[in-house]
């Protein structure tokens, strides 16, 4: 009996154009016919229901493959190639077999295992399962069905999640030309999304998952930027012929350039040797807002100001990519590991720095959480205006883990939010972006509520939405230009003016001398504070004191500084100093308690100070005579406080320790005030000029009427004679 050719398009699904017909071809007596047309995978009609039997003839192995996979669709599963054989005449295939995509197991290849740890396996897709479609080539040409199982040995997938299987996700030619026209106007792949569904009635119908349509994205600016990346390629290779000091490097993958690119110039290397204890990898740009895979390298001068450490593209977003990005560049940077950096929220990203930088404290950057937070929430924030409020109060003004867990969880169960999968990822990461957890580390920020402008991207301004490879040296140029003259007019300011001191405080005048000014600014407005502050003792270990600091009637909310007077050194709970490197309010008021009057060079960072780019050395001691004497009579009150401490230990273990002990202090008493004696009759002999002198140096450094207040007025001279007998 006479055979029919039937044909239908093939729309998805099996990697051929739409245009390509498939011919089937069956006898009238087995199936049904139709001669109608769909433009999607199963024909309509009777046909519909057509499944594969031994014997079914195809035009092409191409048909039998998408008929398959059309079948499959239909009945909810996902088929791949498993097998095939050649000819023994011209090597030609003869004979193919499709499966279920559940077919067989995973093969562990013990060789590729047993001496590395899989740090992310994948879940187990293959059960076993014996569902298949045989093909062999007739002599005439055509395919025929040469067995076909059709029972499965697991679930099958429901109609609304067919889109999900892989065999099935594929990006049509409409649906392309939208991604392409809504990536061009600055939308992401989510938006992009939510607009193909509402477009195609259902994401069941869009016929592909947002994962693919992210990685058709990606794909989509690699294939715009390799015309383009030969211009970065001739702008770096310009620069280093410049100068050899000016470092780039390109990955390759066997032999074949990956598109990623790194480069530092001299300025950037030479600003890391000077502030590279804290680094901020900005990843901004890879987002698809921008169309530039661009990530800089940052840090904080001595300024507060963002400087610059280097720059990349990426445009392979592998962990092998950022891992070998951070050996790069640190090969750059001579091989010093930072003490902290700074990234994104991203799991790529954290796992390159766990292998390149194991001992630097990674942090995610908090804003862009909290930007996150406004779009994974947003129909929270619309029921509840108050929670974002209440959100950042909870992350930036708790001071005690114990008190962020309570008031956590406090708020997820207030607003039912317990089970929120985006909540419960950032709480598990909760150390690397919480900052009561971040206290110990040093990451150069003067607030940690508020953003500074280190924290501001270095090309904010500059590398915009509209930015393309052709513009971008310019801006770069114009960038950096622009941030070097702002540190030249922060470096003048230094050098050239006076700031107004605000207290008579020795300290005050020993900081206007060594810090830039908007860190003296910074260290003032922690010294005024401590005006409002006491302190009190707490614990005595003989070695160290632990005060109790707080502001008047406010004991509930105290802060603990621990002091040894012997070492000066000072520690407090708020840990102020270990995360920006400027000493706190409350470490300020134990000094000032403890007649502590000028700064210990131990809290005198170099990188906070005016010489930080030079080779000066700072002193131990200031040179200041008038600052010096107060500190060596600092540095004399403690040493003999301490052994005063032993010798009182040692003396009252027993009866005649005691005797002995009386005895010798009795003896050190009269010899101390005949010392005094002397010395006061060798200063009359200067007579009124001490005293002149005195005045003019208290003078000279005091600028308000009262040692623990603020005033513009001079001091009269019956005050300067009561600062005088002070000191």
């Amino acid at each position: 009996m006479e055979n029919e050719v039937l044909e239908f398009d093939i729309g998805l699904g099996s990697g051929l154009p739409s245009t390509h017909p498939l011919h089937l071809t069956t006898s009238q007596n087995s199936a049904p016919t139709s001669t109608s047309a769909p433009r999607i995978y199963l024909p309509e009609g009777d046909l519909s229901d057509l499944e594969p039997y031994e014997g079914m003839e195809f035009e092409s192995e191409e048909a039998a493959k998408a008929f398959y996979n059309s079948y499959a669709r239909r009945v909810g599963f996902s088929t791949r190639v498993s097998s095939s054989r050649r000819s023994r005449r011209d090597g030609a295939i003869i004979q193919r077999q499709f499966v279920c995509a559940k077919e067989g197991f995973r093969n562990l290849n013990e060789k590729r295992t047993k001496d590395r740890e899989i740090k992310r396996p994948r879940v187990i897709t293959r059960v076993g399962c014996k569902a298949s479609l045989s093909v062999k080539m007739q002599d005439s040409g055509k395919w025929v069905v040469s067995s076909f199982v059709k029972e499965h040995n697991h679930e099958l997938v429901p109609p609304d999640q067919v889109h999900c299987l892989r065999s099935h996700r594929q990006i049509s030619g409409p649906a392309k030309t939208l991604i392409d026209t809504l990536q061009a106007a600055g939308m992401g792949p989510r938006r992009i999304m939510s607009a193909l569904i509402k477009e195609y009635g259902g994401i069941s119908k869009v016929g592909f998952t947002e994962v693919d349509c992210r990685n058709y994205m990606r794909n989509n600016r690699q294939r715009s930027m390799e015309g383009d990346i030969q211009l970065l390629l001739d702008y770096l290779r310009q620069m280093h012929s410049e100068n050899p000091d000016f470092f780039y490097a390109l990955q390759e993958d066997d032999g074949q350039f990956t598109g990623n690119v790194l480069w530092a110039d001299p300025r950037a290397r030479a600003n890391y040797s000077y502030f590279g204890d804290t680094v901020t990898f900005d990843t901004t740009y890879r987002s698809n807002r921008y169309r530039l895979p661009f990530a800089p390298f940052t840090g904080v001068n001595h300024h507060g100001q963002p400087v610059l450490f280097g720059c990349a593209f990426i445009l392979n977003e592998t962990e092998a990519s950022f891992v070998w990005l951070f050996q790069t560049w640190l090969t750059a940077m001579s091989g010093h590991h930072p003490l902290s950096i700074t990234t994104d929220h991203d799991a790529v990203i954290r796992l390159a720095i766990m292998q390149v930088f194991p001992e630097t404290r990674h942090r995610f950057c908090k804003w862009h959480i909290f930007k996150k937070c406004q779009e994974k929430l947003s129909h929270v924030l619309l029921k509840h205006p108050t929670f974002e409020a209440e959100f950042h109060k909870c992350v930036n003004l708790t001071e005690l883990i114990e008190e962020f867990e309570s008031c956590w969880l406090s708020l997820v169960d207030r607003y039912e939010l317990r089970d929120h999968e985006w909540l419960q990822t950032i709480y598990s990461d909760r150390r690397q972006w919480v900052p009561v957890y971040l206290r110990d580390a040093f990451f150069a920020e003067m607030s940690i509520t508020q953003r500074s402008d280190s924290m501001n991207s270095y090309f904010d301004g500059y590398v915009n939405a509209s930015t393309n490879l052709n513009h971008f040296f310019k801006l770069y140029e114009k960038a950096i230009e622009s941030r070097n003259e702002k540190e030249v007019k922060a470096d003048y300011d230094t050098m050239n003016t006076n700031p107004v001191l605000r207290t008579p405080s020795p300290m005050e005048k020993q900081a206007s001398g060594l810090y830039t000014r908007k860190l003296f600014v910074r260290f003032q407005e922690e010294l005024v504070g401590t005006l409002t502050f006491m302190a009190s003792k707490a614990e005595d270990d003989g070695e160290s004191i632990t005060y109790q600091v707080s502001k008047f009637g406010e004991d509930h909310k105290a802060y603990h500084v621990k002091f040894n007077v012997l070492e000066m050194k000072a520690t407090c709970s708020c840990q102020m100093f270990e995360f920006s490197g400027l000493l706190c309010r409350h470490v300020l008021t134990v000094f000032r308690v403890t007649n502590v009057l000028t700064l210990p060079s131990r809290y005198i960072l170099k990188r906070w100070t005016r010489n930080a780019k030079s080779n000066v050395i700072l002193e131990e001691r200031p040179t200041d005579i008038y600052t010096g004497y107060l500190e060596s009579h600092t540095v004399r009150y403690n040493t003999l406080r301490h052994e005063a401490f032993k010798f009182v230990e040692e003396g009252s273990k027993s009866l005649d320790t005691y005797n002995v002990a009386m005895g010798v202090l009795q003896e050190a008493t009269s010899r101390v005030a005949l010392a005094k004696k002397n010395e006061g009759r060798a200063s009359n002999v200067d007579g009124r000029n001490n005293g002149d002198s005195a005045r003019s140096g208290i003078r000279a450094n005091y600028t308000s009427g009262d040692h623990l207040g603020i005033s513009d007025q001079p001091l009269s001279e019956e005050d300067m004679d009561k600062k005088i007998q002070e000191l």
